[in-house]
């Protein structure tokens, strides 16, 4: 002990120096437990709420919470963080359907590169298609929490009851309800495989205004639906028909491929054909499949909703 320094005093600044080295012990296994998590978290949160930039924010909220909560009142903190996440996320989409309602022209998911993780932290790639979350838009935010927990990360019903602060029958119901709802407006959708030889062959049609190859493509029922938030010479109106949607791309042709190069991505499990101008993304063209052909045409040029996929070179 130096010379002069009280006994209680010495005694003090070690136990304060222990509490400071047990908590920076304690918040270094927290950000472990949350690492080891996030990529789930982020997948809960963009299934939710369709755009990856939405899910980026919430699950950093996440983080801010997860550091300041009391940990030792937590038995499981993969299932705290799941509830929180799930939780938040009913919150945001029930917030963000109001603001999508300003939205110019249609609003389509936002896009997720899925080139590094093809199941974006679940086991398995469910609720993650453009196709199935648009029509995830038109379930209650219970309902589309349920679902995406139960079908992408195979939580148990009493787990998922948990989460939302329901009982195991209610969440058994809200499951049954967004299954039926989906199956009912979705013919079986086409392998990954077969989905890009069908965006092959559609691209190849669309830029020489081959309406008869372009017919012989599209379901009866097939629409082109285009986000562009208002950016100039972008349908503000979906096209549908296979007749309308092929007299559009003809109409089109003439004018829309000049100087565009078009180079192949993952987004959302599924080949895209990224627009380039320049070499600046335009935007991202993908279509949706079934057995029967393709039955949507998306056109995602809203340049804010791109950024974070990346193309070949």
């Amino acid at each position: 002990m130096q010379r002069g320094v009280h006994p209680g005093y010495a005694r003090r600044v070690s136990l304060e120096i222990e509490t400071e080295h047990s908590d920076a012990d304690d918040l270094e296994a927290a950000a472990g437990v949350f690492k080891q998590m996030r990529p789930r978290l982020f997948g809960i949160a963009y299934r939710m709420l369709s755009s990856a930039t939405e899910a980026e924010d919430l699950v950093q909220e996440v983080w801010l919470r997860w550091q300041t909560y009391d940990r030792s009142t937590v038995s499981d903190p993969e299932a705290f963080l799941a509830t929180i996440t799930t939780r938040l996320a009913i919150n945001v989409l029930k917030s963000a359907r109001t603001r999508r309602e300003t939205y110019i022209g249609p609003w389509l998911p936002e896009p997720v590169d899925t080139s590094a993780d093809p199941y974006l932290g679940a086991e398995r790639d469910e609720a993650l298609e453009f196709a199935t979350l648009m029509l995830m838009e038109k379930l209650t935010t219970n309902e589309r929490a349920a679902f995406v927990l139960r079908e992408a990360f195979d939580y148990s019903y009493a787990q998922i009851a948990g989460i939302l602060s329901s009982t195991e029958p209610s969440v058994r119901q809200l499951v049954s309800r967004a299954r039926k709802h989906l199956a009912g407006e979705r013919r079986t959708p086409a392998s990954a495989a077969e989905q890009r030889d069908l965006l092959t062959a559609f691209l190849a049609a669309a830029r020489t205004g081959d309406l008869a190859a372009l017919e012989k493509l599209f379901t009866p029922d097939v629409a082109s639906i285009s986000d562009g938030n208002g950016r100039t010479r972008v349908s503000r109106r979906p096209v549908v028909g296979a007749n309308r949607v092929a007299k559009f791309l003809l109409a089109i042709s003439g004018w829309f491929w000049n100087g565009l190069d078009v180079r192949w991505t993952t987004v959302n499990g599924r080949t895209s054909a990224a627009l380039c101008q320049n070499g600046e993304m335009y935007g991202l063209l993908t279509v949706s499949a079934t057995a029967e052909g393709i039955d949507q045409v998306l056109w995602l040029v809203n340049p804010e909703k791109n950024t974070a996929v990346t193309v070949q070179a």
